[in-house]
């Protein structure tokens, strides 16, 4: 089994609902996304997926965020901006885009950064 890591970082504020304390003001971060893919297979280029595929597929799911209040973008418009939230979005998104570009390869996890001391790790099917 082989896997791969790709991250990216994207700048945005937001503040949390039904949270009691100093994040439910609006504050900003530069968030960080890393995802890790795995497959037994390897692919053209004796590569499980290149690493420029994963990075783009990860700044296309961001890109919406950068520079923008995430409580003003859906799905957070309703759904509270958290680490965990936005740890499993990404995770159903890159799914998405992973099965358009190649079989074989699945999504191991997804981990959302919002600070260098804290990280939230999102994965299914354990």
């Amino acid at each position: 089994m082989y896997e791969i890591r790709a991250r990216v970082n994207f700048d945005a504020a937001h503040y949390l609902r039904d949270y009691q304390g100093p994040c439910t003001r609006m504050h900003g971060h530069t968030w960080e996304v890393e995802a890790a893919v795995a497959g037994e297979e390897l692919g053209p280029g004796q590569l499980l997926l290149d690493f420029n595929e994963l990075k783009e597929m990860l700044r296309d799911l961001v890109e919406p965020f950068d520079h923008r209040c995430l409580n003003e973008v859906e799905p957070f418009t309703e759904l509270s901006p958290t680490s965990e939230n936005l740890a499993g979005y990404m995770y159903r998104r890159l799914v998405e885009k992973l099965t358009v570009v190649r079989t074989g390869v699945n999504i191991s996890w997804v981990s959302v950064s919002e600070s260098s001391g804290t990280r939230v790790v999102y994965k299914e099917g354990e």
